[in-house]
Parts: structure tokens; sequence; C-alpha cells
């Protein structure tokens, strides 16, 4: 069972497996209630909002379908700061990782209760938050996705798959209805296009569920390892999971709206209320006279979030396997595999967070805009580990499956934006995320000073930036106005997103120049046993 067996992990993962991976992470409970969260936030400027999530991750997308096909590993999050910057940075950020993902299945379990609190009374109260009955449902939520994940790869992949095809034709069937159906035009100009202005574009992006959707691409980054042909499959799975992603959910926000009953906002975007809110696809095909549709809408209330829920357990047991496997946290005892191949270890430990998670952040919207900023904040370091590793291992030197073009320029927009959505997620996410942060670095750092390698050798010239980015975005999100990040006002909007601009910029420019600088002792740290996914070119 353990790795000193000869276990290893299956590379059984083709295109569509892959492919359907991330597309079984991006569509899951989002698309089920984070256009109505959007609407109630941003009004018909939701539409937006959608639009700015998407590109904004397509952008992240670009960058990690370059790293994952030069460095295809499972857990490969974690894996490609400590090529670039070392262990200390790499450690923390496996951290803030773990955080992201183990996180999205108690979400997608919740989803799946709230839905089901239209025909099953007790599960949630009127707030949406959950009940006692509600906490144990989501609990054997949990562990019936603990249990697929025994599974090999393969057949987890096989499974999702599946469940993908039904997750599309859903939503795809159910914006075809409403705007045949049930389309009320008026509805994009009733209160104004965006009645909230920006701040309420830029809040919904972060908080209403949308970047939470579409950072379902990282799925096929963390089952590099596990895929029979990386230079091919990854990129076309990373950038199209994304780019189908977009489309959808921007019809699903655009026939939303557009079915709502007049009356239904009358009060305004923020006091949006119909019969059925809480399932509010299913709520408004009952309404528009689509009962047939509503009985699918609650099937898929189940199979959507279920599946993503399934998909997510299989990454953060990978993510837990990686900071074994890598020497970073847990040694051998993350990196333990099952006779099948599979994390066993991290699949037990992914359940067991999950249901902590599910303490202090009982209702769905609440834990989506902490996995938002979380993800966020570690996917969006990619960016700097890209620009690195250009700069220590050259593109013309050293080439790459797959090579970025305009590289530098995409990746350096994708981390100011990343910064961006940290920033809107708001000061109470982003206290609770930096204080998570800061206590786990101390305890870290205490353990190694005293049982471990010792503070002088645990990678400093890679990991200290991150004390100042950590920190001006926290202090940033403070200052900032109270309509968008619930700040103290100290800053306006526009002098808070220039002085965000121009910290990005500094941040970038001193974390690329703090990067491992030999080359060898990178590829050596990080594809000891793998040479041959990185030779020099000839």
């Amino acid at each position: 069972m353990a790795e000193g067996t000869g276990i290893k992990l299956k590379r059984d993962a083709g295109i569509i497996g892959l492919l359907f991976a991330s597309l079984g992470g991006i569509i899951g409970s989002g698309w089920l209630l984070g256009p109505l969260t959007a609407a109630k936030i941003a009004g018909p400027s939701a539409i937006i909002a959608w639009l700015i999530g998407g590109v904004a991750v397509l952008l992240l997308s670009f960058v990690y379908a370059e790293l994952a096909t030069a460095f295809p590993r499972a857990g490969a999050v974690i894996a490609f700061p400590k090529l670039s910057h070392g262990n200390l940075m790499a450690t923390v950020l496996s951290f803030v990782v773990f955080l992201g993902y183990a996180s999205v299945a108690p979400a997608e379990a919740s989803a799946v209760i709230t839905y089901a609190s239209n025909y099953i009374t007790g599960l949630v109260d009127k707030g949406g938050v959950l009940t006692t009955l509600g906490f144990i449902v989501s609990a054997a939520l949990l562990a019936v996705f603990a249990v697929v994940n025994m599974l090999a790869i393969k057949t987890v992949l096989a499974i999702n798959s599946t469940l993908t095809w039904w997750k599309i034709a859903i939503p795809v069937l159910t914006i075809i209805v409403f705007l045949l159906f049930g389309f009320h035009a008026s509805n994009f100009s009733s209160h104004g296009f965006a009645p909230a202005g920006a701040s309420g574009v830029f809040s919904a992006v972060a908080t209403s569920g949308i970047v939470f959707s579409y950072l379902g691409f990282r799925q096929a980054v963390e089952l590099a390892g596990e895929s029979s042909n990386p230079k091919r499959n990854l990129p076309i799975a990373i950038i199209g999971s994304v780019s189908i992603g977009l489309v959808v959910y921007v019809g699903l926000q655009i026939s939303f709206i557009g079915a709502l009953n007049p009356s239904d906002i009358a009060k305004g975007w923020a006091n949006v209320n119909f019969k059925g809110a809480f399932g509010p696809f299913a709520g408004l095909a009952s309404l528009i006279g689509m009962g047939w549709l509503a009985v699918l809408l609650y099937i898929d209330a189940f199979v959507s979030p279920t599946g993503t829920g399934i998909i997510y357990f299989t990454t953060t047991s990978r993510v837990l396997y990686a900071t074994g496997k890598e020497g970073l946290i847990g040694g051998n005892f993350f990196a333990k595999l099952s006779v099948a191949g599979v994390p066993l270890v991290g699949v037990l430990v992914t359940f067991l967070v999950g249901l902590l998670f599910l303490v202090p952040f009982p209702s769905w919207q609440g834990i989506v805009t902490f996995i938002s900023s979380a993800t966020v904040l570690s996917y969006g370091t990619g960016p700097v580990v890209m620009m690195t590793l250009r700069k220590t291992l050259p593109p013309d030197r050293y080439k790459r499956p797959y090579l970025l073009a305009g590289g530098n320029l995409i990746a350096s927009v994708a981390f100011i934006i990343s910064n961006f959505i940290i920033f809107w997620s708001g000061a109470a996410t982003d206290d609770f995320l930096f204080e998570l942060i800061l206590g786990f670095t101390v305890i870290y750092v205490a353990y190694e000073a005293i049982a471990g390698v010792g503070i002088a050798n645990l990678h400093w010239r890679g990991a200290w930036w991150l004390a100042p980015y950590f920190f001006g975005l926290w202090l940033l999100t403070y200052l900032g106005p109270k309509a968008l990040t619930g700040g103290t006002n100290t800053l306006g909007e526009l002098t808070d997103s220039i002085i965000l601009v121009i910290f990005s910029i500094i941040i970038l420019f001193v974390a690329i120049n703090s990067g491992v600088p030999d080359p060898e002792e990178a590829k050596a740290t990080i594809l000891a046993g793998e040479p041959e996914l990185f030779m020099p070119a000839e």
C-alpha cells in the first residue's frame, strides 16, 4: 500500500476523461444557484460578471496549460511552486490549495440539500442555513463521495464522464426552454441594467459563485500525472472546459433573468423572490408551466453537485498525495496508495476536513465565497511560477510541449486580475483566509525549527515575498470601499484599484526574481523520478 511497494498512480486518464473531469468541476452547483445569487447582487449586469469571471479564469487556464504539459504530475499545483521557488513557498501554498479544494465537496453537498429543501422540510432554515438534519444528510453525501473515490482513477473518471453528459445536457435544455417559453425582455432594463453599478458586477464575480464555478478547470491540472498523453490531452481539457463553461453560464444567466416574472423583481433585484427560490431554476420551470423540466432539474440538483463533489474529492486527495510525495507535509503518510493506486489517506482526510467546513460555512454562498478567494490565491501564483521558470529554464533551451504565445503578458494580466478577485471577495472572507494562513505558517515554521530541518534551511529566498504579498492584499481589502469589500472606506474604489495594479506589478517583479536560480537544482528537486518529461532541447 505504501509508495515503497512500487505501486504507482495509473496513467489511464485520456482526453475525454480529462476534459470531462474539468467540465464536471465547472458544471456543478454553480449553475443551479449562481445565476440567482448573481442577479440579486448585480441585476441584469450579472451577465457581464460571468463574462469577466470566465475571461479571468481562461487567462489562468492558458498559464496552467503550459505548466501542466511541461511538468505533468499528480497534485501539480503543489509541485509547480516547489520547482520554481522551493519547499517553503510550496508548503504554504499547499495549505492554501487544500483549503480551497477540501471545501468544495461540502459546498456541493450543501447545494444538494438546499435544492432538496423545496420538497423535504427541515433541511435548511428560512435563511438557507443548514439545520442539524441538513448537516447530517450533507455528511452522508460526503461519505458517498469518499466511497466512490476508493475506486481506481479510470473507474472514477468513467463515472464522472457519464454524469457530465447529463450535466451538460440539462443546462442546455433549460436555456432553450426558458428562452422559448418564458422570456421577458423587459427584465433586462427593469431598475436599470446595472442597479448596483460596477461594484455590484465586481462583487458578483467573487461572491456569487461565478469564479467558484469556472475554477473547476483545475481538475485536469491535478490529474496531469495520470494522463495517458499530457502533451495532447491537457491543453484541450484545460482550455476547452473553460471555453465551454463560459458559453453555458452566460446562456444560463440570460435565460434566468428573462424567465423571471416581472412582478418578482418589482421590489428591486436585491429582493428577488418567488415560489421555490431555494431551487431557482426548478422553481421558475414550475412557474412557467414546465413541470416536466422542474422534475428533471430537481434530479439534476442531485446529479450535478454529486458529480462535482466526487471529482473534487479525487483531486483533493491528489493534492494531499503530492504534499507527501514531494516531501512537504506528512511524508509517506500522505503518499500511501491502495492496491488500486488510490491515495487512500488523502480520501479519508478530505472527508474529515469536509465535515469541518460545514460548521463555519453552513450556507452555499458563504462557502463558495471562501473557496473563490482561497483557490484564486493559490492558482493566482501560477503566473509567477510560469514566468520564473521561463527565466530559470528558458524555453529556447528547454522546450515546452505547449508554449503559450505572449505568455509573459497573459501571465501578468492573469496575476493582476487574480488579485482583484481576492480583493472583491471582501474583508470578512479575506480576514478569515489570511488568519488561517498565518496560523499554519507559524505552526509549520515552529515545527521545522524544533524537529525538522531548522529555520535557516527553509528556502526563505523563494518564499519571503509571500509576506508582503499577503499582507498587502489584506490591507488593501481592509481599507477598501465599504460597498465593494466591506472595508473602512479609507480608499475609494478607483484609488484602491490603481494601488492594487501597481502593487501587483511590484510583487510580480519581486517574486520572479526570488525564484530558485539553479535550474539543475530545481529539476533534481521535482523531476527526479521522471527526467524524461523535461529534457534540454537539442
